[in-house]
């Protein structure tokens, strides 16, 4: 009984069942088969809502939203390019920095993809870039950013494992700067054996690229200094990046008119919100009910018998997330697997904010790996070429991140080099 039931909601979730929902029909199913009272399933939610974070979340969301709408995506690809578009792989580069820029605001690749997708492809086929290289890049690229602040990715990890957020934005910035260095050399690389044309240096077009885009540069900034520096928590920050891009996009570049566009931004923010919170609630939920089942415990007990090493878990870890990776989106894997690896991890000596970069890294390649990679999907769309083409695109740039995550992995000074 139990595994048709199980068949039944898995079957549902692969023909487009809303996650919740599955989970939830999991999670009461379980609970009456072990017994268990399924308020149980209720008692996370207001641990959920009790988290002093939580509000951040729809903040920077809202920030991510309001960004894409007033022009952001042309400010930053203007700026980087007059930077970075006289180099040798120049507009590659440029691709690399615009998409892990917006990508730690919009908190979504598909975002990502979507809004820059459509301005960089021209630009990089009319550069005379190869186009499975551009189609693999690009296809790539809409999940970098994630391990940068204010990632939505970082602040649900945080949240859900119980980790200081202020110590997992820090945790991140070198694995992330680590990555857009590896990918940029190979961008590089391609750019001078395709041998593609590049513009002479402009001191005036910078200039003037730097003056629309100063305010969206320096808003990370602001951020960081803010959080680091003592002078906000992670939620005020989150409020005063909120008001900031609005100020930003009405008064400064007057791109949002908030008497027609204030509400139609506020509904897509909680679209995307809501149904991260949904799931978010109801798998919290579940793992509660996994926990009182003793599920982590066995699997404890199993491993302390068959793994006798750190690096022996590190190695069977990254199997199972990229596994994970390839079935789930971040959101819902972070919320499901988090609370079981965590206290594994802690008990073969792994930091937990190490954990998060790992996970988050191991989730990052996912976005772009069958057959749920979201990332295909949404450049299939976008550039309305096969997944499979895409795929065998974003190949080389798979296997880069392959070996980024084995450094990240094995080498956790590169998470930890703050403490």
């Amino acid at each position: 009984m139990t595994f048709v039931v199980i068949a039944v909601l898995v079957t549902l979730a692969l023909i487009g069942l809303p996650l919740f929902v599955v989970l939830g029909a999991a999670s009461l199913f379980f609970a009456q088969q072990g017994g268990l009272e399924s308020a149980v399933l209720i008692v996370e939610l207001n641990r959920l809502a009790s988290s002093p974070n939580l509000t951040a979340i729809p903040l920077f969301t809202f920030a991510g939203v309001v960004l894409a709408a007033g022009g952001a995506p042309q400010r930053l690809i203007r700026l980087f390019n007059a930077l970075l578009g006289w180099m040798p792989g120049g507009l590659a580069a440029v691709t690399i920095t615009a998409c892990a820029f917006f990508t730690s605001f919009s908190g979504a690749s598909g975002v990502t993809i979507l809004a820059l997708g459509g301005l960089l492809f021209p630009m990089l086929v009319g550069a005379q870039y190869p186009q499975r290289f551009s189609l693999g890049l690009l296809t790539t690229s809409g999940s970098l950013g994630l391990l940068f602040p204010p990632s939505l990715a970082i602040l649900l990890y945080g949240i859900v494992a119980g980790v200081n957020i202020d110590e997992l934005f820090l945790a991140g910035i070198v694995p992330g700067l680590l990555l857009m260095l590896m990918l940029g050399l190979y961008a590089l690389y391609i750019g001078v054996r395709a041998n593609v044309p590049r513009h002479s240096y402009s001191g005036a077009n910078l200039l003037g690229a730097l003056r629309q885009g100063m305010g969206d540069i320096l808003l990370p900034v602001f951020i960081v200094v803010g959080i680091f520096g003592g002078f906000v928590t992670v939620s005020e920050a989150a409020a005063c990046t909120a008001l900031y891009v609005l100020a930003l996009e009405r008064l400064v570049h007057r791109s949002i008119a908030l008497r027609s566009q204030l509400v139609p931004l506020l509904a897509d923010t909680a679209v995307l919100v809501g149904s991260i919170l949904i799931i978010l609630g109801v798998a919290m939920g579940l793992t509660n009910l996994l926990v009182d089942a003793q599920l982590p415990m066995r699997l404890l007990a199993w491993m302390e018998n068959s793994i006798d090493s750190q690096l022996k878990f590190l190695i069977l870890l990254n199997i199972f997330l990229l596994v994970v990776g390839a079935m789930m989106d971040i959101f819902s894997a972070t919320v499901v697997i988090v609370p079981l690896i965590l206290p594994l991890a802690q008990r073969y000596g792994i930091d937990p904010v190490h954990l998060g970069i790992i996970f988050l890294a191991n989730l990052e390649i996912g976005y772009s790996t069958p057959p749920v990679g979201i990332n295909l999907f949404i450049a299939s769309q976008r550039f309305n070429k096969p997944v499979l083409l895409l795929f065998r695109a974003a190949l080389p740039f798979l296997l880069l991140m392959l070996v980024w995550l084995s450094m990240v992995t094995y080498l956790p000074v590169l998470s930890t080099w703050w403490q």
